[in-house]
């Protein structure tokens, strides 16, 4: 059991250290996701990522991509992901 448990707690610390450095990596492209999506890996999150991978750079289409709550922010949204990623 307490195996089970280190290898739980080892596994969110991990994850947690994988968030922060997604997040820092944005704010270092200037574009500030956190501040207008409340979880950076959530699915609307997720989807805008996977846009920028994708080499998407138009705000607008990326916030389209925003699901049900994100849309009423859409303006704060494209306001955010106006940056530049290398």
């Amino acid at each position: 059991m307490r195996d089970l448990i280190r290898h739980r707690t080892n596994f969110i610390r991990e994850r947690a250290t994988l968030v922060n450095r997604v997040q820092k990596v944005l704010e270092g492209a200037n574009i500030k996701l956190a501040a207008v999506v409340s979880d950076v890996m959530g699915v609307s999150a997720r989807m805008i990522l996977d846009a920028i991978v994708k080499g998407e750079t138009n705000p607008q289409l990326m916030a389209e991509l925003a699901s049900k709550r994100l849309k009423d922010k859409r303006e704060q949204l494209i306001q955010a992901l106006d940056g530049k990623v290398r």
